[in-house]
């Protein structure tokens, strides 16, 4: 029972000795009443149906608001368990799923966004090599290279991508992993979508932060990776985000572009589904 439920048993314990202790003071006390009332018997017996009224009465009522109580209580488990309904339902039936596809390009990204950056003091749209430290790169930007990777995207199932954020992504090279992460100042890397009017192909953008002296990238030479892991959450335009990670296969460039663009051909792409929708919190 719940500590409100003890208490009013409590009560009802505590006044019903009370009403029961006064009746039987006053018929051991009879002699000593006749003397000072007339039908002392009477008065006794009120006393008892008295007694046994208020009894009565009291724990109807108890059992009555205990009644109430069950009531509610399983009431307002119905209409969370009906809202949790709702919420799986529409979850379900308005997400979004995308595949990478086409191309993946790596080019230095453009000057006039690293200037903001720097002035901002903002990583918004920036991931980080997991071993900079952020602060660093706003004091000391020449000891960094700004990479830009573009890769086009359709949806494959659900509704219309709202956004796309990047957890972490993992970069692999005979056997050497390059993670890049999102900088402490946020909680998740947002993506640029861009829509291409010509090719009429989505396209989502992220930059990456990495030393110098990094053996990652070199905008002069041929880039070659293994593999490519993303860490994603897309949120579909009506706020049902999933979280999933996708795994790229593509054939390296032989050769690189006159702007120094490594040009990725995707052969294929997987897409692991490691949270159930839900609908975002505004």
């Amino acid at each position: 029972m719940s500590k409100s439920t003890n208490r009013i048993i409590a009560i009802m314990a505590i006044a019903s000795t009370v009403v029961f202790l006064v009746a039987l003071t006053m018929l051991f006390l009879g002699d000593q009443l006749d003397q000072m009332f007339n039908v002392i018997g009477i008065r006794v017996a009120t006393l008892f149906v008295a007694f046994a009224s208020f009894f009565s009465s009291f724990l109807f009522s108890l059992l009555i608001l205990l009644h109430n109580r069950m009531v509610v209580r399983m009431n307002d488990d119905t209409n969370r368990r009906a809202e949790l309904f709702r919420e799986l339902s529409f979850a379900s039936t308005n997400y979004s799923i995308i595949e990478f596809m086409d191309r993946m390009l790596m080019y230095g990204e453009s000057t006039r966004y690293i200037d903001r950056l720097i002035e901002r003091k903002s990583m918004m749209f920036h991931m980080i090599e997991n071993v900079i430290d952020e602060n660093d790169v706003y004091i000391n930007p020449d000891n960094y290279r700004f990479v830009s990777v573009k890769i086009p995207f359709r949806v494959i199932e659900g509704r219309t991508v709202s956004s796309i954020k990047f957890d972490k992504l993992r970069f692999e090279r005979t056997g050497v992993n390059y993670e890049f992460i999102t900088p402490k100042s946020e909680h998740e890397t947002r993506a640029f979508l861009l829509y291409n009017e010509h090719t009429k192909r989505n396209n989502v953008i992220v930059n990456l932060i990495i030393k110098k002296d990094s053996a990652f990238y070199d905008s002069s030479q041929i880039n070659v990776f293994s593999k490519i892991k993303i860490y994603i959450n897309i949120t579909s335009l009506l706020g049902v985000k999933v979280r999933g990670n996708t795994e790229l296969y593509f054939t390296n460039p032989e050769q690189i572009e006159g702007d120094g663009t490594n040009t990725y051909r995707i052969n294929s792409a997987n897409f692991t589904l490691t949270e159930m929708p839900s609908i975002t919190k505004i």
